[in-house]
């Protein structure tokens, strides 16, 4: 392997920008529900503060281990990601949170198994991808056993239920093996079952079936299942061009449910307007374009596929969040990366950029 190159400069200039506005988008929304509920302004800062500089390390420690070694050792991080997944109904260890059990509690912090599942998922499909892409043409002996393991992360995560967590491991998984080289074809054939099955996890689920009823008619129930919907647009219809201002929004004062989390674009497009939500959108197409090219110009598959994994799975996220948000679909719980509050999130992710910027360094392109 060559030697190590600057790591992409896009990247990093890009993750320090997201990430310093995601630091005071969450002080600015969760200010007021902060004090509401813990008597203290600065709770949810203070938290996320604590986890920057682990999530910093977390980076800075991928970046300059030699990615090849996380590729062997991808099938123990699938096995140990399982087996927490499972640890996650077990009582006194799993914890639960308004029905849902995605948490282990660690006494002094919590910790979401889902994402180190989503690391571990992108890094083996992308390790053994690379070992065996040649055996993709065969339905049965290439792709089946890729789509067991994506069944076996959707069965555990959507018992939690988490079904954001099932919806992202599913799409950036199938996105490496289409990278890969899996035939469209099969792809095809399987969109029915999946289909079939996100309708079944809709229509058997209250909450699930609450929240996309309320998608197609939010003013049906507007006190109830469409409250969260409603509140987000009245944020983003109110702040127009500009915005308020930083600090000023309305609707983070307890009529967006927890605004530091899934909808906190919502509170940032009110307060910074249109400009501030196009230069947020503008700053992650920077990174999936620096993301994309890493993955091109890789030294080896096992890199370009990782690459991929990684930028697509903050794509996706990007995604849909700004469609649910924007009432374009249902409602997910899916987190905006570098924004939404989350410790566990927010250090897997400083993780997967520095992956990213780990194999930046083999890239064979010009930097601009």
């Amino acid at each position: 392997m060559k030697s190590r190159k600057p790591v992409d400069f896009w990247i990093l200039i890009t993750t320090f920008i997201l990430l310093a506005l995601g630091t005071i988008m969450v002080f600015s929304a969760s200010a007021a529900y902060a004090y509401n509920y813990y008597h203290d302004t600065y709770y949810f800062l203070k938290k996320q503060l604590t986890m920057l500089p682990i999530a910093f390390t977390a980076m800075l420690f991928t970046m300059n281990i030699d990615y090849r070694k996380l590729g062997k050792w991808s099938p123990i991080f699938v096995v140990v990601s399982i087996f927490l997944l499972i640890l996650v109904f077990v009582p006194g260890i799993g914890t639960a949170t308004k029905g849902a059990r995605r948490w282990l509690d660690l006494k002094v912090t919590s910790f979401q198994p889902s994402e180190f599942a989503k690391m571990a998922v992108i890094l083996f499909f992308s390790y053994s991808l690379s070992k065996r892409k040649n055996q993709l043409h065969s339905f049965f002996k290439g792709l089946l056993p890729y789509l067991v393991l994506i069944g076996i992360y959707a069965a555990l995560l959507l018992l939690e239920p988490h079904l954001s967590g099932t919806m992202i491991i599913a799409m950036v998984a199938c996105i490496i093996l289409f990278c890969a080289g899996a035939r469209i074809k099969h792809f095809v054939i399987l969109a029915l079952p999946a289909v079939a099955g996100l309708a079944a996890a809709i229509a058997f689920s209250d909450y699930r079936r609450e929240r996309f009823l309320s998608f197609l008619n939010p003013l049906e129930d507007a006190q109830g299942s469409g409250w969260q919907i409603i509140n987000s647009l009245y944020a983003i219809g109110s702040g127009g061009l500009f915005g308020r201002g930083l600090g000023k929004s309305l609707q983070k004062f307890l009529y967006i449910p927890e605004p530091h989390n899934d909808f906190i674009l919502a509170v940032l497009a009110e307060e910074l307007g249109f400009v501030g939500v196009l230069l947020v959108m503008i700053l992650f197409s920077i990174f999936i374009w620096r993301g994309i090219k890493i993955s091109i110009n890789a030294p080896d598959t096992f890199g370009s596929l990782t690459a991929v994994g990684i930028t697509s799975l903050i794509a996706v996220q990007v995604i849909i969040n700004v469609a649910v948000v924007t009432a374009s679909m249902p409602v997910t719980g899916m987190p905006l990366p570098f924004f939404s509050y989350g410790g566990t999130s927010l250090v897997f992710l400083m993780s997967e950029v520095g992956i990213l910027l780990n194999i930046s360094r083999y890239a064979n392109y010009e930097r601009i």
